[in-house]
This record gives C-alpha cells, sequence and structure tokens, in this order.
C-alpha cells in the first residue's frame, strides 16, 4: 500500500519540527496542531493517531534527524561522555565528572523510557487530538510562567553565558555533581511531554530551574538528556519507514528530516546562548495564545 505525504507537507512540517523540538513550545505538539488547522488533506495525511498511518514514524524520523543535529553540536562533549561511561564499565567505578556524569544521563532516562513503552498506544491514539494537545499547549505555556514567576525569588544564581565551549565543560563538571536523585527527578519530567503540547525540553528546563540550577545549567542538561530519548524512540519506530508504512514516502522523509536537522542545529546553537540568562515568559504567553485559540478554533470549525 502506498502512502500519500507531499513534498509540502513534509518540508513545512520538517522545517517547523526542527526548530521546534528544542524551543519549549513542544515540536509534538506542533506537529499535530498544524495539519488541524490547515485542514483538508493535511489533517487526514498528518494524522498521528492513526494506527495504519506513516505519520508517527515519520515525525521519529524527523526527531532522530534533530538528535543526530545535537550530536553534531555536542560532539566533543560526548566524545568525552562516552568516554567516561566505558572507562566507568571497564574499571568498575565512578570517579572522574565525564563517569559521573555520563551515569547520570543513562539513569535520568530511564523514567520517560519505562512510561513511554508501557504508555505509547494510550499517548498517541487518545491525547495526540487537536483539542488534547492544545489543552495541553497552554497547560505548558502556564508551566513555564509559573517557573519564571518562582524563578525571581532568588535570581542569583543564573550565570552570563561566555564561550559556548569553555562554558560547556564547566557546566558539564557542574552537573556532575547533581545528587542521582535529583538527575532522575528531572529527567522523570520528561514523562509528562509524552503527552503532545507539553515540551520537553522547556519541561525538563523548569525541572532544573526549580531544583536550584542556573539558566545555562538546565537548559544544557535538558539538551544532553534530550539526545538518548529521540535516539531510542527512534531505534523503536522508525524501522517502520523500511516497511509497508514507507512506501511511496521515503523521500520526503529524507527531505523533511535534512530540513529537520538543519532546523534543529541552527536552534541549539541560539537557545544555548539565550537560555543562559533570559526569560521563558515570551514561550510561555505564545504557548498559552496558540493553545487558547486552537481549542477555540477546534470548537467552532
Amino acid at each position: 500500500m502506498s502512502h500519500h505525504l507531499s513534498w509540502l507537507e513534509s518540508g513545512v512540517v520538517g522545517a517547523f519540527q526542527g526548530i521546534a523540538e528544542l524551543f519549549p513550545v513542544s515540536s509534538l505538539g506542533h506537529s499535530v496542531l498544524i495539519p488541524a488547522w490547515v485542514g483538508g488533506s493535511w489533517a487526514r495525511n498528518l494524522d498521528v493517531s492513526k494506527s495504519s498511518s506513516p505519520y508517527l514514524a515519520f515525525i521519529v524520523g524527523l526527531h532522530v534527524a534533530t538528535a543526530i543535529a545535537l550530536i553534531i553540536f555536542f560532539w566533543r562533549d560526548w566524545v568525552r561522555i562516552v568516554k567516561g561511561l566505558g572507562t566507568s564499565i571497564r574499571d568498575r567505578e565512578v570517579r572522574t565528572p565525564d563517569q559521573r556524569l555520563a551515569w547520570l544521563l543513562v539513569l535520568a532516562t530511564i523514567p520517560v523510557g519505562v512510561v513511554g513503552l508501557a504508555g505509547e498506544h494510550f499517548f498517541r491514539t487518545t491525547l495526540a487530538k487537536p483539542t488534547p494537545t492544545a489543552v495541553f499547549l497552554a497547560v505548558n505555556g502556564v508551566i513555564l510562567l509559573i517557573s519564571e514567576q518562582w524563578r525571581r525569588r532568588d535570581p542569583s544564581v543564573d550565570t552570563v553565558y561566555v564561550d559556548e565551549r569553555e562554558s560547556g565543560l564547566e557546566s558539564d563538571e557542574r552537573l556532575s555533581t547533581l545528587s542521582v536523585l535529583t538527575a532522575v527527578g528531572i529527567g522523570a519530567t520528561q514523562i509528562l511531554a509524552l503527552a503532545p503540547g507539553i515540551s520537553r525540553s522547556g519541561i525538563s528546563t523548569v525541572g532544573g530551574l526549580f531544583r536550584g540550577m542556573s539558566r545555562e545549567d538546565a537548559a544544557r542538561f535538558s539538551f544532553l538528556l534530550a539526545t538518548p530519548v529521540i535516539l531510542a524512540a527512534g531505534a523503536l519506530k522508525i524501522g517502520d519507514l523500511s516497511g509497508p508504512l514507507g512506501d511511496g514516502i521515503r523521500g520526503q522523509v529524507l527531505f523533511g528530516s535534512l530540513l529537520s536537522g538543519v532546523g534543529a542545529y541552527i536552534s541549539v546553537r541560539f537557545l544555548t546562548r539565550y537560555l543562559a540568562n533570559r526569560s521563558l515568559r515570551p514561550f510561555g504567553y505564545y504557548c498559552i495564545a496558540a493553545g487558547v485559540a486552537s481549542v477555540v478554533y477546534f470548537a467552532v470549525k
């Protein structure tokens, strides 16, 4: 069976997903809402809740491209972290900052991995519909605004971003001092992002802020956490594109994924600077406005 996914659809969704994935505005939520707003063939072709639709595998493919962009941007850091994990396993010790950070990322990824495996069908078929997604997007905005309101109590913990490579090494050393409970708690916040409309990067950054981390460290830990989660999801779903679900759309998937990867790379370069010392409020206001407008639109159309 050959499926239909136009080049325009794949290009628009791919570019938007790549840019939005790392912004705290839920790329998956927008992947549900954009087709619903456009309507017509977009709403029919790009329905992630349908079991027979290739759209879910397409979205996963875009996420994998995002993860690859993150690996490219943070490649020096990932070399250190992976090397630290390897030497830790070999020597049966957790002594250096890189070894400790590697294990913190592994442990912090487990909660969302377990819940994602167990509840993927529910989240996709029940929640990945336009109206619930719009509600969750508005909730995401409220969470961002609450975090900023709370943050005003102690602005002294924020740091100023200077040089991304030097700052990255220093930030990783600070992240390696997190307790296991704190790291796992921040990682567990990503469970909320299984609901379309809740941003993975946003909710984990907020989790870090509530634990007293600086904006820079909270955002960096969020970006590092995103990579294994996205790659794990890709390993489970992207293989579907090699089967019948990929018939007739593989070229479009590659095109969308390319745009997604480029968009993600540009976004992470911008956000590592922006989120170091700037407010999440603009994203919060946007999510509330877009979510409420979507709920009203879907109710009256």
